[in-house]
C-alpha cells in the first residue's frame, strides 16, 4: 500500500495544480455566435485570463443569465456612457471606436457604478450587450481575454 501511494503522489498533486489553476487563473473558453465579428469568430477556442485589472477595450468574458457572452468594455465605472448617431461618448468626449463591424445604435446617458461597466460587442448591429442588458457587474465578469488557443492556425495574441 506505501508503494502505490508513493507512484500515485506525483499525479494527485499535478491533478490539483491543474484544478486549482483552472479554478482560479485561467481557462478555456469558447466563443459562439457572430457578436465579436469579426475579431472573433464562431467556434474558436480563447484562454480566459482571471487575474489582473480590467482596461478600456479589453475583451471579457461575462456571466449572463442564460450563458456566458464574449463582449469588449467601453465604459468603466463612474464613468458617463451616451451613444448618439453611432458615436460613443465617455464622459461627454467622443472616443476612438476602432473595432466596430457595423453601425451602433443610440443608448441613453447612463452613469456607471462604481462596479460596473459598460460592453459592446464589436459587431454592432448582431450583439447582446450592455445596450441591450444594461451595465455589467464587476462580479459577472469572470475574466479578460486576448489569446487564442484553437484554431491552431490563429494561435497567438488576439489583433485589435
Amino acid at each position: 500500500m506505501k508503494k502505490f501511494i508513493k507512484e500515485i503522489y506525483p499525479y494527485v498533486i499535478i491533478l490539483i495544480v491543474v484544478v486549482l489553476f483552472r479554478t482560479f487563473i485561467a481557462t478555456p473558453v469558447k466563443v459562439d455566435g457572430v457578436s465579436m465579428y469579426p475579431t472573433l469568430k464562431g467556434n474558436e477556442f480563447l484562454i480566459l485570463n482571471k487575474l489582473g485589472k480590467i482596461d478600456r477595450y479589453d475583451i471579457v468574458v461575462v456571466d449572463e443569465i442564460e450563458d456566458d457572452i464574449i463582449k469588449r468594455v467601453v465604459g468603466m465605472p463612474n464613468e458617463t456612457i451616451e451613444i448618439t448617431n453611432g458615436n460613443i461618448y465617455i464622459n461627454g468626449k467622443k472616443i476612438k471606436d476602432n473595432q466596430k463591424n457595423g453601425e451602433t445604435s443610440s443608448y441613453d446617458k447612463i452613469t456607471l457604478k462604481s462596479d460596473e461597466y459598460f460592453v459592446l460587442g464589436d459587431n454592432r448591429e448582431n450583439s447582446k450587450d450592455s445596450r441591450m442588458i444594461g451595465p455589467i457587474k464587476k462580479k459577472d465578469i469572470k475574466g479578460t481575454t486576448n489569446f487564442i488557443i484553437f484554431p491552431f492556425s490563429k494561435i497567438g495574441k488576439i489583433n485589435p
